[in-house]
């Protein structure tokens, strides 16, 4: 059969969102290898695993390194098919097969573009170009959000331009929690017994805007608290700033934390601040969990959120709203429970067993064009 490359920032990205993909194209007899940056990771559904020295920065030299080492890659190993991930790898390995003779075909999913209408001029500008650049050897281009899908049709930035519901949230992976374990997570973070407990998941980075939370936190009554699970480069500013509005007491913590589905189960609401995203695994999982949510209006969450109403969304940088819409949902209980109960009702066309389908028959339809490749 056929050979293919998976290739992402870091290997944790693959083995969070993309083994059912792997999976299925070693059911089918292809050769799946995975290129990461970052710390090596075992991928038992690969055959061949690579660490590329891929770095955050854009202009990093490393980078243009890790372009001539995917190269390289791909033109021993033969590739068919490039499965291109996150906006760094997917730029880099995208700048690698260029002008390169029977070069594979490429598929690139968008996790979100890292720009918007409301984007600087400047870092508009630079982001863009960087897909326009490679658009030409973007034969297939899945996006996960309206404003995405549109930008990129719009733009041309992939010869067939289709969008896909995410990634899939797996059910199997989603358990159901016991009260039991929910009041023993409680205990163990030392929650009030009358806690209202507000939760966000996500890596401390600027993208996600923490702050935001922690000053609408501070706007609201003392039994309001706040779990942040996840580690970043901007954790410690935020426990510093916990320190400076007088809500550590009622911040947490954790670190990075495995078993999410009690975490949702243990929290009132779930939160984000992010100024953008694709389509948030969190808020999906929070979803499935039957959790309220309050969000930032930004693309992602609009998409999860605004079509059936299923969730409250503040202006993005807005803490006083913010904290009003969580207001909302400490006051009206019934409005939390109509919240929850709509959002968990709306996740079902994200679901693993509903997208997984649509997305292998988009690979499928592009290696048609090949003619001599199967899935």
């Amino acid at each position: 059969m056929g050979r293919i490359l998976f290739v992402a920032s870091t290997f944790s990205h693959i083995r969070n969102f993309h083994l059912p993909y792997l999976r299925e194209f070693a059911a089918h007899g292809w050769q799946v290898d995975v290129a990461c940056g970052g710390s090596a990771m075992d991928i038992p559904e690969a055959h061949n695993s690579y660490v590329i020295p891929l770095e955050k920065s854009m202009g990093s030299p490393k980078n243009f390194s890790a372009t001539r080492q995917l190269r390289c890659l791909i033109r021993d190993n033969r590739y068919d098919l490039i499965s291109c991930h996150t906006a760094l790898a997917s730029f880099f390995v995208r700048l690698a097969v260029m002008g390169m003779k029977g070069r594979p075909l490429v598929a690139c999913t968008c996790h979100g573009y890292l720009f918007d209408q409301d984007t600087p001029a400047l870092k508009r500008l630079v982001l863009s170009t960087a897909e326009r650049l490679t658009a030409p050897v973007t034969d297939l281009l899945m996006t996960m959000n309206q404003w995405d899908t549109q930008y990129a049709t719009a733009h041309k930035l992939g010869k067939q331009v289709v969008y896909i519901p995410g990634m899939g949230i797996d059910p199997q992976k989603l358990p159901a929690v016991s009260p039991q374990q929910a009041a023993d997570l409680h205990a163990q973070l030392d929650l009030p017994e009358d806690a209202f407990v507000l939760l966000f998941a996500g890596e401390f980075s600027h993208r996600k805007s923490h702050p935001v939370l922690l000053h609408a936190l501070a706007q609201l009554p003392e039994r309001v608290h706040l779990l942040l699970p996840g580690q970043g480069s901007e954790l410690e500013a935020c426990r510093q700033l916990s320190r400076e509005l007088g809500v550590e007491h009622r911040v947490r913590f954790p670190g990075q934390v495995s078993d999410m589905p009690t975490w949702y189960s243990a929290c009132d609401a779930v939160v984000s601040a992010s100024r953008s995203e694709g389509l948030p695994f969190n808020l999906m999982e929070a979803m499935y969990y039957a959790r309220p949510i309050v969000a930032s209006n930004v693309k992602g969450h609009h998409d999860l959120l605004a079509p059936g109403q299923v969730g409250l969304l503040y202006p993005y940088g807005d803490a006083a709203q913010c904290a009003h819409h969580i207001a909302q949902l400490l006051e009206q209980p019934e409005l939390a429970h109509t919240l929850g109960h709509a959002a968990q009702q709306a996740v079902t066309p994200y679901l693993l067993p509903q997208v997984e389908g649509e997305i292998m028959g988009h690979y499928r339809d592009l290696l048609s064009q090949k003619g001599t490749l199967t899935l």
